[in-house]
């Protein structure tokens, strides 16, 4: 749910922002583009709509990664697609936590992805994985494999399993029919490392996900190590970065875990990281297709280089001389070793005898000045006899390399940086939204979409509707309740009105918070003052969002089906609600969260309405 906020930017930032993603020879001119399979349930930074909420629904329209693909596609037609599932809806697990009881229906249900991915936004989907870094199931990736085919969907890869390089490669070599129908084995965070079984199957080796890692210059250093050292070390073609672009607010875990960063719709603020100008060493001057010469990529004085050639006589080297402290990566933890100034020698053979001349790009990592020199094109090289020398300081890169294509683009600064709005209102007033979510709202369990109410010829036709009504196949612990966050984590004192609507009967329930301390995989530890009214006509204030910690409780007289407005008002130590415009509780007394965003949510996994949302 990394990309959330970067669909509400205003143009022309929005589209400089894909610009410097996917357009190619202008910024990270990335190759492959992963998208995740929303399941309804949390993958990390929030949750992302299925397009089959229930059996019997179909929505190919809903979340925004049709969306991103078309975007990437538009840009660079030749770019690789993957889907891949966190979470699965509830009715493919049937009751039960776990995808594979009924593997068909599982693979009825990816396959449909990837059908309506094609008939309703054009987009042909390459590569399909199986279960992110949880459990692979053999007779399902049989059967998703005859279930792809049986739909004309050949030409889709399979890639397994998404986590690490055992089990998947052990039982690769033992089952000969899934060795026929798994094309790719992904693994997770490799620390640019693989085993002996994965080799000796012989398939193409990927380190599938990632990086991962703040996106500052130790995170830049990271990246410039691995996109090298996973082929030199690890025989990996391929290195997926999570995430593309940090798009979610920044308290949730793994804030600024992106290429770059881009957290501020409202503002229109956004920033091209270190990373995007290492990514276009490598990206701008390869393509998929072109490979990786079988040379030993490691330097005397450290550091490593890889080179790879298009088999039409184009050459590209990139060399990097990442030091230890300035490149670890998140995970794994990164060994110690040393890498000093070297002059580096290469030979060129073969066809390449013949080369003359090398463009050069050049970038060097600073941390002590905070200057870096990001992607600069220098004089080219002469090659002589087919040799030449490089002078290589440490936390280098360079791009050496026969294409003349290179370009370092720019767009005119962005606005600067602004928090999110005091005050903030939405009535989900619109008929048309080119989104199924409204902006800025982060859904952290439960999904909340804008939905149209035929049956309400009054004020409340257009509403927001939380639609998730069964606990789907979870990846992480999601909450027990729903709940969607907004706003700024460092707001203290804040009011919070909205229109409520609870649609189930009996033991239904919805909450308005303030100062809401966490979301993402902690979603279900979560603090703050949580205001709550139930269809049994009670109200709760509780300071956690698992009700556990009630502070006041009494009658309100909410019932279901019929709309009541609810103010929580924080100031200070102290927080007091209004119901209808009266004040129904005062003078709860508030220890922590000192802090925290807004959000709106329900008790259960049930189907209710908000509308006319207000912050100040």
């Amino acid at each position: 749910a990394t990309s959330r906020l970067l669909v509400s930017y205003q143009e022309p930032y929005r589209s400089q922002i894909l610009d410097y993603l996917f357009k190619p020879n202008f910024g990270a001119s990335l190759h492959i583009l992963k998208v995740e399979i929303g399941g309804d349930g949390q993958s990390t930074d929030g949750t992302e709509p299925s397009h089959m909420h229930y059996e019997n629904d179909e929505n190919y329209f809903r979340g925004y990664e049709w969306w991103l693909m078309k975007e990437a596609k538009k840009r660079n037609p030749k770019i690789k697609l993957i889907g891949l599932p966190w979470t699965f809806p509830a009715w493919i697990g049937r009751g039960e936590n776990w995808p594979y009881d009924y593997p068909d229906v599982t693979a009825y249900y990816v396959v449909s992805w990837i059908l309506g991915a094609k008939q309703y936004h054009n987009l042909d989907i390459d590569y399909i994985g199986i279960w992110n870094e949880r459990a692979f199931n053999s007779k399902y990736i049989k059967l998703l494999r005859y279930t792809l085919d049986k739909h004309g969907l050949q030409q889709v890869r399979i890639i397994a399993s998404d986590r690490l390089w055992e089990p998947i490669s052990f039982v690769l070599l033992l089952d000969s029919e899934l060795h026929e129908v798994v094309d790719v084995i992904g693994a997770h965070y490799p620390g640019t490392k693989t085993v002996p079984n994965a080799l000796l199957t012989k398939k193409k080796l990927w380190a599938s996900e990632d990086y991962s890692t703040f996106n500052d210059e130790v995170g830049a250093g990271c990246w410039a190590r691995i996109l090298n050292q996973n082929y030199v070390n690890g025989n990996m073609t391929s290195t997926i970065a999570w995430n593309l672009v940090a798009s979610y607010y920044e308290e949730l875990p793994f804030g600024r875990c992106g290429l770059m960063t881009a957290q501020e719709p409202w503002s229109g603020h956004y920033k091209v990281e270190a990373p995007i100008w290492i990514t276009a060493h490598t990206t701008q001057f390869t393509q998929p297709g072109w490979s990786y010469l079988q040379v030993d990529g490691h330097l005397e004085g450290g550091g490593s280089f890889v080179a790879l050639t298009d088999g039409l006589g184009n050459l590209t080297i990139i060399i990097e001389t990442m030091t230890h402290n300035h490149s670890q990566c998140i995970r794994p933890p990164l060994p110690h070793y040393s890498v000093t100034p070297q002059r580096a020698t290469f030979h060129l053979k073969g066809s390449f005898y013949m080369v003359e001349t090398l463009q050069v790009w050049h970038s060097r990592l600073s941390f002590e000045s905070g200057k870096s020199i990001l992607f600069q094109q220098l004089h080219p090289v002469r090659v002589g006899k087919g040799i030449f020398s490089l002078d290589l300081k440490v936390d280098e890169v360079y791009t050496l390399t026969t294409l003349k294509t290179g370009k370092k683009c720019g767009c005119p600064e962005p606005p600067p940086p602004h928090p999110f709005p005091s005050n903030y209102k939405d009535d989900f007033n619109i008929r048309n939204p080119p989104f199924s979510e409204a902006p800025n709202f982060a859904d952290q369990t439960g999904v909340f979409e804008y939905f149209i109410n035929a049956s309400d010829p009054g004020d409340h036709v257009f509403t927001l509707r939380q639609v998730v009504v069964q606990r789907p196949v979870t990846w992480v612990s999601d909450a027990d309740q729903t709940i969607s966050i907004i706003g700024n984590f460092q707001w203290i004192n804040l009011t919070v009105t909205c229109d409520i609507y609870i649609e189930k009967q009996h033991d239904g329930g919805v909450f308005i918070a303030g100062r809401v301390d966490n979301g993402g995989i902690y979603v279900r530890q979560t603090k703050g003052v949580f205001f709550w009214v139930f269809a049994d006509g009670t109200y709760r204030i509780t300071g956690d969002l698992a009700g556990k910690e009630v502070l006041m409780k009494g009658l309100a007289g909410v019932r279901d089906n019929a709309w009541h407005t609810l103010t929580l008002n924080i100031q200070g130590s102290s927080a007091s609600g209004l119901l209808n415009g009266y004040p129904l509780w005062e003078n709860v007394t508030i220890s922590k969260p000192s802090n925290g965003w807004a959000a709106i949510g329900t008790r259960s996994f049930e189907f209710a309405q908000f509308d006319n949302f207000h912050v100040e």
